[in-house]
C-alpha cells in the first residue's frame, strides 16, 4: 500500500493518513534518529531473508528495496535496505535519499555508489535488478529533493539538524 502523501499522476500533495503522519513526527525526533539505525535495518534484513525477497518491514510505511553494491575500499558485496522513491510507472527508477536518518555522517552505502555506480544491484519486490546509480546536482537534485520532501516530510527534519547536504541518487535499470 502506497502511504505517500503525493499523487503521482498529479503531483498535488495529498494528506496522508493519520497513521502515517503520527509516523512522520516519530522519525522526525532526534531519538528516533539514534535508535533506528541500529534497529530498522536488522529487522528488514532478517524479515526479507525470512521470505526470500518478498518482504520488507519498513515498506509498510515507504516503498523500499535491498541495494548491493561492492564496498569502496574493500569490493566485498554489502546489502542495506533501503526506503526508496520510485520514479515513472514503470519499474526502472528509483530516487534513494542519503538521510541517514538525520545523523551527521553520510551512509556508507552513499561512497560504495560514488564508488562503484556500475556495479549496483537492487531487490524490488523479490527480483533482482541491476541498476546504474548516478548522484543527483544542480537543477534535478532541487527538483528531486522538492519531491522527496512531498514524498516523505521527515527528510526536511533531517537536512536542518546537518551541516552537510543530503545526497541523493537515482538508480536507472543496467
Amino acid at each position: 500500500m502506497d502511504h505517500s502523501n503525493t499523487n503521482p499522476h498529479s503531483r498535488v500533495p495529498v494528506p496522508a493518513p493519520r497513521g502515517v503522519r503520527l509516523v512522520q513526527k516519530v522519525s522526525s525526533t532526534r531519538a528516533f534518529g539514534r535508535i533506528a539505525p541500529h534497529v530498522v535495518p536488522a529487522l528488514d534484513r532478517a524479515v526479507h531473508r525470512l521470505t526470500r525477497g518478498k518482504v520488507l518491514l519498513s515498506a509498510w510505511m515507504l516503498p523500499g528495496l535491498v541495494l548491493t553494491v561492492p564496498g569502496a575500499r574493500t569490493g566485498r558485496p554489502r546489502t542495506t535496505p533501503l526506503a526508496c522513491m520510485p520514479e515513472g510507472e514503470v519499474e526502472g527508477s528509483w530516487i534513494l535519499v542519503g538521510s541517514n536518518f538525520g545523523r551527521p555522517g553520510h551512509p556508507a552505502w552513499t561512497a560504495n555508489l560514488l564508488a562503484r555506480p556500475d556495479e549496483a544491484v537492487v531487490n524490488w519486490r523479490g527480483r533482482d535488478i541491476p541498476v546504474r546509480a548516478s548522484l543527483l546536482e544542480g537543477e534535478d537534485r532541487e527538483w528531486v529533493w522538492a519531491a522527496a520532501l512531498a514524498f516523505w516530510p521527515p527528510y526536511a527534519a533531517y537536512q536542518r539538524r546537518l551541516e552537510r547536504q543530503i545526497r541523493l541518487f537515482r538508480l536507472e535499470r543496467r
